[in-house]
């Protein structure tokens, strides 16, 4: 069946008009991720907010209850025994303004950049690099910090990092096809949760317009933000 004739068949089952419960989309999602490789289940929520005013701002991060499926490199600038605590902690590169000069020629091989406090001023100069690829490490994220072993461990354990775009929109990872329905869910329910108790003061009237779920070859399914809230 080619790709076309499959993602038509999987639009068949969905009903555009309608707004369904987390646990029937879930499993209307699973049962159209037919691909060769193991899709990735995606969230996309539009928000009440406009990005461009400093307190409409959503941002955040999130460990996901059963992960994300996927292994994160993580880069950790440290020095002396915090450095070591990070190797100890699982932590793919740990360096100092050795690891500034890699990652200045190019070398990045990493999903996720912590950094302790004091190593700063060595990352700051990084920004031009590591920002438009939302690698800066940020205390608010917890990336920058002195527990530099929570922070590698959330980080394989599948945190994720949520970020409202231009038009209000947040778009995150949940898990894979194949994860158990229950498994999808409960990561649904812990972003939709998170994003919710981020609103921010400036927003005004809903918060959270519309929520869709999809796997990365399927087509996305309306849901019901109510069903996706952790009570």
């Amino acid at each position: 069946m080619s790709q076309g004739k499959r993602y038509k068949a999987a639009v068949e089952t969905v009903d555009r008009n309608k707004t369904y419960p987390l646990e029937e989309a879930v499993k209307i999602v699973k049962a159209n991720a037919k691909a060769k490789f193991d899709e990735t289940i995606e969230v996309a929520m539009n928000l009440g907010i406009d990005p461009r005013h400093a307190d409409q701002a959503v941002r955040g991060m999130i460990e996901l209850p059963n992960g994300t499926g996927k292994s994160v490199r993580v880069a950790v600038f440290a020095r002396g025994p915090k450095a070591e605590e990070a190797k100890a902690a699982g932590a793919d590169v740990v360096g100092a303004e050795d690891l500034a000069e890699k990652i200045n020629a190019g070398e990045m091989n990493f999903e996720r950049c912590i950094a302790t406090p004091d190593m700063m001023g060595v990352v700051g100069r990084l920004g031009k690099v590591l920002g438009p690829r939302g690698l800066m490490p940020n205390p608010k994220l917890g990336t920058v910090t002195q527990d530099v072993t929570a922070a590698v461990k959330a980080a394989k354990a599948g945190s994720i990092e949520f970020r409202a775009e231009k038009a209000g929109i947040v778009h995150a990872g949940v898990g894979k096809a194949s994860f158990s329905e229950e498994a999808i869910a409960a990561n649904v329910k812990a972003l939709v949760t998170a994003i919710n108790r981020a609103k921010p003061s400036g927003a005004k009237g809903t918060f959270i317009k519309k929520v869709s779920i999809s796997s990365t070859m399927g087509p996305g399914v309306k849901l019901d933000p109510a069903t996706a809230l952790n009570t």
